[in-house]
């Protein structure tokens, strides 16, 4: 059951901001890397980083609608798929940039027609996996947060990384949120990270370290339409290639819905898996048409859940609407840019280390860690997760095929604790193969 929804609209919107902010970074650094590895102008990439806003928010509001047919119906936002950079690059380079298009659309329908079937995935996520794919989740992402409170490979380039100034607005906004979190209480601390980076972006402004130069260039309207950049062309090579991001994309998503699931104090079923997953594929169609990008759930703005501790559906529809009118409105988005990378990185800390407490808190409380398989579950899972992210050069000798299962650390990480799950506790008792509720059972029985 839902809890009582936000009722103040000032405070939903608020709220709904707070979310935007706390995956506006990722969602735009994909456009970025794309476009820039693509060669588009400066008009072009502007419109993709439109048109990606735009889907985000179209993306999450399907997911967030839940009806019999699509949407998982939980507190859960859309970002482009980090995955899907590398081989749309890729495609883009060798058969041009409409058979990234054509190859996104085919992935998305792939998904949408077998979405059942990824819906019985459930099995393989019992408490052991779930909380050892959160964990390294946020495992993962922290060298993300740290690289952004040190500046960020912009500051990398001149020299600036590390800088006194950006570690003190970095560590400023951390200590800031920590104090809020301490001391406030109700509204105030559930916006703690708005109110941070608020704060953050002001003295950055004092200290002239906000670039006011995207707002001034912004336009006031941007029209978006579909296939802007040409008609999609369809290529095998390239359909198989993305149909591959897509299945990576749900075995990441699971564990975000799994992870939500126990936030919000509701029993992930497989028909539920279904219609999240069927959303996605429906995403990830919508960004082939406007020729953005694959879209995925975004386990940063899980943190955001845990540590505000509002879990209402309401405030992630006006996160996702915030983002429709981002898309259309450039100037809009510029000023989300005016927020310092160091700034950020420091609030994502906080975010990001949620996601891994959160993860701490499954394997804690629904695991039986006196069981040596569990243990060891948990370690490999865990360590390649973290090593693949610290390493992803370790497989650059595999062909591109296999690469994008082992390049990322977070799939690298759950398909380890997938099948070392299945290796030592088998599929024996559904979901609760390797809990303590099934070693209660198996007790029991003996």
């Amino acid at each position: 059951m839902e809890p009582t929804k936000t009722r103040n609209p000032f405070k939903t919107f608020s709220l709904g901001i707070q979310h935007v902010l706390a995956m506006y970074a990722g969602a735009v650094i994909v456009p970025l890397i794309v476009g820039g590895a693509l060669n588009f102008t400066t008009e072009q990439l502007t419109y993709l980083i439109s048109i990606d806003l735009m889907a985000c928010g179209l993306a999450t509001l399907l997911q967030v609608w839940g009806n019999k047919f699509f949407g998982i119906g939980l507190p859960v936002m859309l970002g482009c798929a980090f995955q899907a950079v590398s081989p749309m690059i890729a495609i883009g380079m060798k058969d041009g940039v409409s058979a990234i298009y054509g190859a996104i659309i085919a992935s998305g329908l792939f998904v949408v027609l077998f979405s059942g079937l990824f819906g019985k995935l459930i099995a393989f996520f019992p408490p052991v996996v779930t909380g050892s794919v959160v964990t390294v989740i946020g495992v993962t992402l922290i060298p993300v947060a740290l690289n952004d409170l040190g500046g960020g490979d912009g500051a990398k380039a001149a020299g600036e990384f590390g800088s006194l100034l950006n570690l003190g607005l970095g560590f400023g906004v951390l200590l800031f949120i920590v104090l809020m979190n301490r001391f406030a209480k109700g509204f105030i601390r559930s916006i703690s990270v708005l109110i941070g980076l608020i704060i953050g972006t002001l003295v950055a402004a004092l200290a002239g370290h906000v670039d006011l130069t995207p707002l001034k260039e912004a336009s006031w309207f941007h029209a978006v339409r579909p296939f802007y950049f040409g008609t999609p062309t369809f290529h095998a090579s390239a359909i198989i290639t993305m149909i591959l991001v897509s299945i990576v994309s749900i075995a990441e998503s699971t564990g975000v819905f799994m992870a939500l699931g126990k936030i919000v104090d509701k029993d992930v079923s497989s028909k539920d898996l279904a219609r999240g997953y069927r959303a996605e594929g429906l995403a990830i169609v919508l960004g082939g048409l406007f020729n953005s990008f694959p879209y995925t759930t975004y386990s940063q703005n899980v943190g955001l859940v845990q540590m505000s501790r509002v879990k209402t559906r309401d405030v992630i529809v006006v996160a996702g609407g915030i983002l429709i009118v981002i898309g259309f409105v450039p100037k809009i988005a510029a000023l989300t840019q005016l927020v310092p990378t160091s700034v950020l990185g420091g609030a994502m800390v906080a975010l990001f280390g949620m996601v891994v407490s959160s993860g701490i808190r499954m394997l804690g409380g629904q695991v039986d860690l006196n069981k040596f398989e569990n243990l060891f579950i948990i370690a490999c899972s865990v360590g390649m997760g973290l090593g693949v992210s610290v390493h992803p050069e370790l497989f650059a000798a595999l062909p591109d095929w296999a690469r994008i299962l082992v390049d990322n650390g977070i799939v690298a990480g759950s398909v380890t604790a997938i099948v070392l799950n299945l290796l030592f506790n088998g599929l024996k008792g559904g979901a609760l193969s390797g809990s303590k509720d099934a070693a209660m059972k198996e007790g029991q029985a003996a």
